[in-house]
């Protein structure tokens, strides 16, 4: 018979092993978090994209549609080099060519002005103004070369893009055969349960990413055609801006909206700010009561409660990219967890249970004798 004391050392020894093996696997998880994220980016990207691979291949090979898609997805940034960089340079050469003539207006109106007038003379500003200006061209110099030395430090970045591009091209390959491998090695009952969770994972990833993007298009293309219309120059790089920052949950679209509002300033101040004010109240309303709602019904099926938590947390984890892919993820839990709870074998209480019922009929009372 083995004595307390062996036990309860036996006991303690086993805990402080344990605490030692959890301590040291955060840590290994700490070490490798970079690839650790570059890994579960590139899930998410497979996932997305399995889509389009998935219908692509039924007329070719695999391998054939995954290249298909990767060189769709290349020409997207030269699709948006070509839109935005053009009208940046330009802009930027035009505002230093035209800086001086800028200085003068602002001149001629301050003296016009008494007050402003006053002013000038105690704290000399137009003068100021005007040595900036004179200075700009040479600071659009200095700005290119500032430019060129941020280039050069994309060059990580665009390694790591490299890497998780290849990772995906990997498990859009194979990642169904390595799924059923796996499958393999776990009873038939609950390998049945984990296909269904992925599948139905996968769908509910590839729906979300096509609705966010759809719901963004459908944003940026009305955006581009009131732009256009209220003569705002650079319509189609604000449209851009609006379909990137529509793809953030909860606060993408009002930042679109107040950044394009701030552009509109300096073009038929205030109308084309009052119009461009008026429609972005009206899309948003539009767009979370009828667009979205419309969209991701048929992506995911999720409480709103959890959509602001999770995006909430995303966020502070990840940043922008958290945010993009915050629901998705809390979709996928949401999906794992319902699995498990019908695995236990423990479903939702339905809500007439929750609500008393009618009392129970009285007896009739017995006949007089």
């Amino acid at each position: 018979m083995v004595a307390p004391d062996a036990l309860n050392s036996r006991a303690v020894a086993r805990t402080v092993f344990t605490a030692v093996l959890v301590v040291l696997s955060l840590y290994l998880i700490y070490l490798l978090r970079k690839p650790i994220g570059w890994i579960l980016i590139a899930t998410f990207l497979a996932i997305a994209l399995s889509g389009p691979v998935n219908f692509i291949s039924r007329s070719m090979k695999r391998g054939f549609a995954i290249a298909l898609v990767y060189l769709g997805l290349l020409l997207v940034p030269v699709g948006i080099g070509v839109i935005v960089v053009p009208p940046i340079v330009n802009g930027a050469n035009d505002l230093a060519e035209n800086a001086p003539e800028y200085a003068q207006d602002v001149t001629d109106f301050v003296n016009d002005n008494e007050t402003l007038s006053d002013i000038n003379e105690d704290y000399d500003v137009t003068e100021k103004i005007q040595e900036e200006a004179a200075k700009l061209p040479s600071k659009i110099g200095d700005a290119a070369g500032v430019l060129r030395d941020v280039g050069f430090g994309l060059v990580n970045s665009i390694f790591a893009l490299i890497t998780i591009l290849i990772l995906t091209a990997f498990i859009l390959g194979g990642g169904r055969r390595w799924l059923h491998y796996g499958l393999r090695f776990v009873p038939e009952e609950r390998a049945k349960r984990l296909e269904r969770v992925f599948d139905r994972v996968g769908r509910a990833v590839g729906n979300y990413v096509a609705g966010a993007l759809a719901q963004a298009t459908i944003a940026a293309l009305t955006a581009y055609i009131v732009l256009s219309i209220l003569g705002v120059p650079f319509a189609a790089p604000l449209a851009l801006i609006i379909f990137f920052l529509d793809l953030i949950p909860l606060v993408g679209a009002t930042i679109g909206a107040v950044l394009v509002g701030v552009v509109t300033l300096f073009e038929d101040f205030p109308t084309a700010t009052i119009i461009w004010t008026l429609y972005s109240i009206l899309y948003q309303q539009i767009e979370n009561n009828l667009i979205q709602p419309q969209i991701q019904r048929r992506a995911v099926d999720i409480n709103p409660f959890l959509v602001i938590v999770s995006v909430l947390f995303g966020s502070a984890l990840l940043g922008i990219i958290g945010a993009l892919v915050a629901v998705p993820v809390a979709a996928s839990i949401q999906i794992a967890a319902r699995e498990y709870l019908d695995y236990k074998g423990i479903a939702p209480r339905p809500e007439s249970e929750d609500e008393p019922g009618p009392p129970p009929p009285e007896a009739p009372e017995p006949a007089p004798a």
